[in-house]
């Protein structure tokens, strides 16, 4: 608390206002969507992942961040988190969720990020990375998830969360809100290890980018057939 308070004399009056306000509304609002979800979990052959997933890397695109909050809360998760104003208001919002802030970006703090993340899985915490944020471009991965992966020895494991009905905001990432009662599409890709010796990681990357855009074709195309197996 005392550190929240040292924080807010950073900001302006208006900011410090929404730091009250926003992170207990949105969290209130999530609490209430989520518990009207169901999920449906689907894995790659010899996937086998508790829901919600224990310790780990697991990484998703921006788009399905909101998903993502709502599927974890109430489990001790690790998040990276930017160190703006914005990602103050979501650090906050996603402790009342039961998650912890890791706070750095690839463009800012990502040292600082990487070693935060790397404690919490020390602590058998999952840690989540949002593999093209916080500014895109959409579905690009960054290095960060292979390097912490590097770090640490547990494999980067790409999933998806696809709502059967959503809202889609106008964003860079194409955000998506689930809609209430809706059903979501949980897919899970087999991890990728790195090497602790290994210099170029431009390979890993890419192979961790193209398991990302696996599990969200693999959500998009199951959900397309049942909803067809139902028309």
């Amino acid at each position: 608390m005392e550190k929240e308070r040292r924080k807010d004399r950073e900001w302006n009056f208006g900011q410090r206002v929404a730091l009250a306000v926003v992170p207990s509304l949105v969290a209130l609002i999530l609490r209430i969507i989520g518990s009207t979800l169901r999920y449906e979990l689907i894995c790659e052959p010899g996937v086998t992942v508790p829901p919600p997933p224990g310790t780990g890397i697991y990484c998703l695109w921006h788009r399905a961040v909101i998903l993502a909050t709502i599927y974890f809360r109430g489990y001790p998760a690790v998040v990276m988190i930017s160190q703006s104003f914005d990602g103050e208001l979501i650090t906050r919002a996603a402790a009342k969720l039961g998650f912890g802030a890791a706070r750095g970006s690839s463009s800012r703090g990502s040292l600082e990020g990487l070693l935060g993340m790397r404690k919490a899985l020390e602590e058998g915490r999952p840690a989540i990375f949002t593999a093209d944020g916080p500014r895109g471009p959409i579905y690009k991965t960054k290095m960060g998830p292979i390097k912490l992966a590097q770090m640490t020895g547990f494999p980067a494991t790409a999933f998806y969360l696809l709502p059967e009905h959503t809202w889609q905001a106008k964003s860079w990432d194409r955000l998506l809100v689930p809609k209430p009662f809706s059903r979501v599409i949980v897919s899970f890709t087999r991890g990728i290890p790195v090497d602790r010796d290994a210099t170029d990681l431009e390979p890993l990357r890419l192979e961790l980018q193209e398991a990302l855009e696996r599990a969200r074709h693999t959500a998009e195309a199951h959900l397309a057939a049942t909803q067809k197996k139902r028309s």
